[in-house]
Parts: C-alpha cells; structure tokens; sequence
C-alpha cells in the first residue's frame, strides 16, 4: 500500500496508521536526516493523536534525533515554530479535515515547506524495506516540551497584521470545528480590533459540533445564524488549521476561487510577478490574474508547495489553502484569516464589496463515496468517458486526475481522491443550467458503473450557484 497521499500519511486507525508505522516513520526519518538533528513535534485534538505521536517521538529519539514537543496546537503554529527556532523538521500528527477515526501524520523541513514528492518516495521506499536503524544506547535522541509557541506565533502574527488604520469595525464569528485552532484564532482577531464570536470552540477529538471539514453543505445550516447574529464574517476552519471558509452574510458561501483571486488581487498589486494555483482553480482566478499582469501556474493538488519554490512565485493557494511565503512556506488559514480582517478594517469595506469586482461562477463540488477497491475504476471510467466524448477543440490537462476545459468556458475535472475512498467531481460553467448539465452527465456515468458492482451511487458536496 502506499503511504503517502495528497497531503502526508493518512488512515483509519488501527487498520492503516497504527503506532507501530509511526516508530518506524520516526526511525526511517531519523536515518534520512542521519541520525541526527533536533524535530519538533506536535498534533491535533483527535482521540488516537497521543498514542501515535509517542511512537513517532520514540522512533525518532531512538534513530539519535533530539525531539521538541509543542503538544496540542494548530498545524500553521508548529511550521511557524520550526523557523522561528531553527529547527531540522517537523511532523504534525493529524487527518486535517478526515472523519474523527482517520489519523495521520504531515512532515515538514527546516522551512516549514511540506516534504516534497521526491522526498516522500525515499522515505517510503526505507520504510517498505526495512532500512532504518537504532542507535547506540549513549547516541539516543534527547526529549523535551516546547511551551509557550502559540503564545509567541500570536504576538508576531499579530504585528504583522495589525491594521495601519481602522475604517470599520468587524464582529466576526469563528467556527473552529472543536479543534486546536480554538487555542490562536480567537485571540489572533481579538488582537487585531475584531469583536469575536466563537462556536464550536470546545476541543473534542470527535467533533461533536460538525463535520471537520468545512464544506459548503456542511455549513449550509448556519447560514441563519449568521444573519441573526448581524456579524460582518464566519470564518469556518478544519481539523488542524490549515484550510479556511467562509461565510458572507449577504453572499453566503463564498467560493474558494473568489478567495483565492481576490488574495492573488492583492499581492499582485504590490508587484507584478507568478501566482501558483491547484488544478482544480476555475476561471476567477484566471481572469483576475490576466487583469493584474501575473503569470499563473498551475500545480497538481497537495502540492502546491512545490510549485511555488520551483516557481520562485509571490504566492500559492488551491481551496482552502493559502502559502504566503512573505509570512513562512507553510499552508496557513489562521494567518489567511487575520489577512481578510486586516483588508476589511483597512479599507473599510465588507468582505462583499472588496469581492464586487471578482467574477462569481456557478461551481460544483462533489465526492462520490465508494469501497476503496472501486476507487480507481470509478476514475477511470469517468476519464475513459469524458475522453470518448472530447470535442475537438477542448483543452486537457491531466497532471493530477484528468480536466477538461471546454470552448464555451466550462471546464470538468475528475481525480481520485489522495486521502480518502472517494471520487472528486469538480466542474464549473458560466450558467447554472450548463452547469447541472455537466454535473448530471457525470453522476449518471457513476451511477451506471456502481451499479453494475453492486455499489450505490453516494456523494458529498455541493452545486454552487
């Protein structure tokens, strides 16, 4: 089985991600790193994140790796602290937005930059085959706690953001899913003048409140209670803090791409240069680039880090994500968070009117649900389908799953998903009904192979108008 996916090592516990994998990741990783070096870890709140963050911390100090433990923080604060104190790497045991009985592990160089694909391979290719080591009783590794790390990411995050003048007032309400960006993002928006309402702020690793991952359908529900509350913003994280939603009182639900071009909007503005975006980008972000003289790279999902470094650009986002390398190469949706506030009270201005001049496009966003046995056959019957039916003057692009960019300017994109057994839909057109066309074609090819396979047709997700 291959470890690595999208985004690091990810699993159901016990039956994939089990302590025993973690002694020998942090063994494997003390050898890469050649026995020695100093690693910084920490985790999310979920239930199993101590017992495999122990036997990641023993395989390490066991290889001869000395190992800082920071404990439970939100993913964007062990990065940060891996810079701040010059440290060799880092791991961050989490599933991000998985369901409560997934676990996993990310793991971070002395930038702060997740591990490269190429890096990956070898470390997975010396674990498969056994190719680690224990030290020598006196060359063992030394553990000690790091205290104190949020309290110092709040204070230079804070600087950074602190607005140069206050035109508005912003009441925010912030949904931290009963996960560790409970501990930072409150009190990052209180320090930079915000008036803060929080839910779901209670750490629980079973996230009782919602679903960690922060999808339109998932925060459909609160859509009321924002408006009742008369709050500028709701600000909806996932389980270690590295995506961000958000919710407009006016708007709703504001699209990924919208964000993201509007954060492209303004680092283009202070200068001309290249912007890295996700395969699964739609056509905001383009135009918005063109508009703005930036150069736009595309880069597969997961690993838009990669791209921005070989890239040399300003900035990188796919949904969710944003890389700000001004700020450190880590993903970051605390510091993404404070950035859309710092904008606000600036200018002046609700999050609707600095997004007036962002193109709003239907979207689709979905997940089917399926055995992972089927996972790829699914895939590949929806790429053999969509390639049977090719108009001649389409675009494709398969460097992560397989897109489709039709001449009327809609555009489908079909991949399996890297962390969990589920196939991605995502699809765009200028109009809704072109819209559900794409989207109906494609869920009625999966329905017809699941059914054939005994499987009933299952999904997540949702159609944006």
């Amino acid at each position: 089985m291959r470890l690595f996916g999208t985004s690091g090592i990810r699993g159901i516990y016990p039956k994939e991600v089990t302590p025993e994998l973690m002694l020998k990741l942090g063994l494997t990783l003390a050898s890469y790193l050649g026995g020695r070096g100093n690693f910084l870890i920490g985790g999310d709140c979920r239930l199993t994140t101590q017992v495999l963050k122990m036997a990641l911390t023993s395989g390490l100090i066991a290889g001869g790796v000395n190992v800082f433990d920071a404990g439970l923080i939100p993913l964007p604060v062990l990065t940060y602290g891996i810079v701040k104190h010059s440290l060799s790497g880092g791991a961050y045991v989490t599933a991000s937005h998985n369901p409560p009985e997934h676990n996993g592990v990310k793991i971070f160089d002395c930038r702060g930059l997740e591990l490269s694909s190429e890096d990956e391979e070898v470390i997975e290719e010396l674990i498969t085959k056994g190719k680690f080591k224990y030290v020598d009783w006196s060359s063992v590794g030394r553990y000690s706690e790091l205290p104190g790390l949020i309290d110092e990411y709040l204070e230079d995050l804070s600087s950074r953001l602190t607005p140069k003048e206050s035109r508005k007032k912003v009441r925010v309400v912030v949904d931290t899913a009963n996960c560790a960006t409970s501990l930072v993002t409150p009190k990052l928006l209180t320090n930079l003048g915000c008036e803060v309402i929080t839910l779901n702020s209670s750490i629980d690793g079973r996230f009782p409140g919602r679903e960690p991952e922060p999808r339109p359908d998932v925060l459909q529900p609160y859509l009321r209670f924002v408006k009742e509350l008369n709050v500028d913003l709701f600000l909806a994280h996932d389980g270690d803090g590295d995506r961000l939603a958000v919710i407009e009182p006016a708007e709703g639900f504001i699209k990924q791409d919208r964000l993201i071009a509007l954060m492209f909007k303004y680092k283009l503005m202070e200068r001309s240069g290249k912007v890295v975006a996700s395969i699964d980008c739609g056509n905001a972000v383009k135009e918005v680039v063109r508009r703005f003289n930036g150069e736009l790279i595309i880069s597969k999902l997961g690993k838009i880090h990669e791209t921005l470094v070989k890239s040399n650009a300003l900035i990188a986002a796919e949904p969710w994500k944003l890389i700000d390398p001004s700020w450190g190469y880590w993903i970051d949706s605390i510091y993404q968070a404070g950035l859309i506030v710092k904008i606000m009270v600036e200018e002046g201005r609700t999050l609707r009117e600095l997004l007036s001049d962002i193109p709003n496009y239907p979207q689709a966003r979905y997940s089917i649900r399926v055995p992972q046995e089927v996972k790829l056959g699914l895939y590949q019957y929806l790429r053999d389908y969509l390639m049977s039916n090719l108009p001649s003057n389409a675009e494709v692009l398969s460097i992560d799953g397989l897109r489709v960019d039709y001449e009327d300017s809609s555009w489908v994109l079909v991949r399996p998903s890297g962390t969990e057994a589920k196939v991605r839909i995502y699809a765009e057109a200028r109009d809704l009904s072109r819209l559900k066309e794409l989207v109906n074609n494609l869920l009625n090819v999966c329905r017809e192979y699941l059914k054939v396979r005994g499987v009933e047709l299952s999904f997540d997700g949702a159609l944006i108008p």
